[in-house]
């Protein structure tokens, strides 16, 4: 009876350390294999969390004007020279710009620019919710024009290509705009009016920046130039609210993140977005680097060196010397 007892005894121990070298085996196989290494974040679905607006009528938001009447001081005399505030302005708005565009054939019916630091386009209102955008490109560096020297008024190229990020609440059932350019609701969201008590209530307020996939998704709407609205097949989101899951309805590649052809400009942003989407990894977002009304970059000139920033910055030596690089678009036809 003893022989027999023992003997089991010796069976369960030499399973227990079969079973113990093979976990141990899987483990070691499985990180050679593509799988997460243990302690890693695990990899997740973009389009797993939240819900999204797409297809529905866009909300009667908080305007602009109504913002300022509270953040005139703060954010008024900075947002007229923000990026973000000159995708669209008026011509009027516009002066040091003409000199640029006298005598050019169809200068004389623009009512708007698109563009601003690099490059612009004409413009023109085509009715409620519409412009009309001409072929032509003016490089501001140069002061040289692209494009046909016969300027055609394309009626539909704004609304197919543009308007999802350089102007806001575009209506999808017809493609029209209600506001010119980039307004406070399209990263701020639609804001509940209790945010003076409260200022939690909106996005990328200072007591509402830690969501990283929101915050992500935000900046991404129109960062992230590649991708399509699975619902309207536009290169621009469908009715993106801040606070949605973009992935819902905007369908990208994100392993476009390791293309080598990619500049190192958009590279960074969809390694990011890549990044804090799949990959789990929330240590870096947007606004880790940038800061928006502020038109500063000045927290990325104190980043480590983390992968993402030796997309532009030497792995070692100084960080102000950047690779040099150009920005080029498909979508945006630059």
């Amino acid at each position: 009876m003893r022989d027999g007892a023992d003997n089991r005894r010796l069976r369960r121990l030499l399973a227990g350390l079969t079973a113990l070298l093979l976990g141990g085996i899987s483990i070691v196989s499985g990180s050679g294999n593509g799988q997460e290494p243990a302690g890693s974040n695990p990899r997740r679905d973009p389009a797993k969390w939240g819900g999204n607006h797409a297809g529905q009528p866009v909300p009667e938001y908080v305007q602009g004007d109504e913002c300022l009447f509270c953040h005139r001081n703060e954010i008024g005399p900075r947002w007229s020279k923000d990026a973000h505030a000159l995708t669209v302005r008026s011509r009027e708005a516009a002066p040091e710009l003409e000199p640029l565009i006298k005598g050019r054939a169809g200068a004389g019916e623009a009512t708007h620019f698109l563009g601003s630091r690099h490059f612009i386009r004409l413009l023109k209102k085509d009715g409620y919710g519409r412009f009309a955008i001409t072929g032509e490109r003016l490089t501001l560096a140069s002061g040289d024009w692209s494009g046909p020297q016969t300027p055609v008024w394309n009626r539909d190229g704004f609304a197919s290509r543009c308007a999802g990020c350089h102007s806001t609440g575009v209506d999808p059932a017809d493609f029209t705009f209600s506001g010119v350019g980039l307004d406070c609701y399209t990263c701020h969201g639609n804001v509940d009016l209790n945010h003076t008590r409260d200022k939690s209530l909106v996005w990328f307020s200072r007591k509402r920046r830690g969501d990283a996939l929101a915050v992500t998704a935000v900046c991404a709407q129109c960062h992230l130039r590649g991708g399509q609205s699975r619902s309207t097949g536009r290169p621009y989101p469908n009715n993106f609210i801040a606070g949605d899951n973009l992935f819902q309805d905007f369908e990208v590649d994100l392993t476009r993140a390791d293309d080598p052809q990619l500049n190192a400009g958009d590279r960074h942003i969809w390694r990011n977005v890549r990044d804090v989407a799949v990959n789990g990894d929330e240590s870096v977002t947007c606004l880790s680097c940038h800061q928006v009304h502020e038109g500063s970059t000045l927290r990325h000139r104190r980043v480590l060196r983390a992968p993402i920033c030796t997309e532009c910055h030497a792995p070692e030596g100084p960080l102000r010397e950047v690779r040099r690089y150009t920005v080029r678009s498909e979508l945006c036809q630059y």
